[in-house]
């Protein structure tokens, strides 16, 4: 049953003059400033993404460098030189006293690890570095969205919208993921340096790469942590978790008119706010 149009008035009433003071107030309209300003390309996403960027280059330096694991061999023969060996992730060096140049390079390594805590970064570096790389791909998308598409979304291309605050969000999450998947097996190396002088000889030391990884994994929770604040700072509440971010308020967007066609200013059905008619 369709009500009449005056009734359908009074029901909308409460609503337009609520609109109407949103706009007229300015302490009620302060969302609407924060929204905008969120809406626009911030310095934290800017910043995150840099910050991911730099995790993802440290993360792709220690993967390649053969310094996870240094093991010390001396010798009580004077007419030889004690011996470095390097460990990597693919493939491991070994060094001279005064030397710079590696004696032995064996490029196969990476087919005879056997160490776990190797192995097991071996499969968690490049996880975590694709996981970083998607991340970054979902923050410029937000970014790109964000600088190059009108305030105002179009309702024809409503399928295609992209929530760019949404983009960052799921970024963020992502850092989170690609943090963890690399920091627990770069401590782990740590404490397996111990077992391993405790089983044999104090002759084993964890190298650079335990450092870098260990720092890109704390560029990935910074940048995880600051895209998730920037989000929430931004999120006005309460409203949806997935809700856009306008560059007007809500309310208004809710209560703001379109164009009506020919057979809208006769039927009560096609009225978006109702629109009183004299009848005679």
């Amino acid at each position: 049953m369709i009500d009449h149009p005056k009734q359908l008035c009074k029901k909308a009433e409460p609503c337009i003059a609520s609109a109407r003071l949103l706009c007229k107030n300015p302490k009620r309209n302060h969302f609407s400033q924060i929204a905008m300003g969120c809406r626009d390309v911030h310095a934290a996403t800017v910043l995150a993404f840099l910050s991911g960027t730099a995790a993802l280059s440290g993360l792709i330096a220690a993967a390649l460098l053969p310094n996870w694991r240094q093991m010390r061999l001396y010798t009580f023969n004077k007419n030889e030189k004690n011996v470095t060996v390097y460990t990597g992730l693919w493939i491991k060096c070994v060094r001279s006293d005064g030397s710079k140049d590696c004696v032995i390079y064996d490029t196969e390594w990476y087919t005879a690890v056997d160490q776990l805590d190797l192995r097991v970064l071996q499969l968690a570096l490049p996880i975590s570095m694709l996981t970083t790389v998607l991340a970054l791909f979902l923050c410029l998308i937000g970014m790109c969205n964000t600088a190059f598409v009108s305030t105002v979304p179009n309702i024809k291309q409503v399928r295609c919208l992209i929530n760019s605050a949404g983009c960052h969000l799921v970024a963020g999450l992502f850092f989170l993921l690609a943090c963890v998947i690399c920091l627990i097996p770069s401590v782990w190396v740590i404490f397996h340096n111990r077992d391993l002088n405790q089983k044999y000889e104090p002759v084993f030391t964890f190298d650079i790469s335990v450092y870098i990884a260990i720092a890109s994994a704390g560029g990935l929770l910074f940048t995880a942590i600051l895209l998730c604040l920037w989000y929430c700072a931004c999120k006005t509440l309460p409203s949806p978790f997935w809700q856009p971010l306008y560059s007007h308020a809500p309310s208004v967007h809710s209560y703001a008119s379109q164009p009506y066609s020919a057979r809208s200013r006769h039927s009560a059905i096609e009225i978006d706010i109702p629109v009183v008619t004299r009848t005679s």
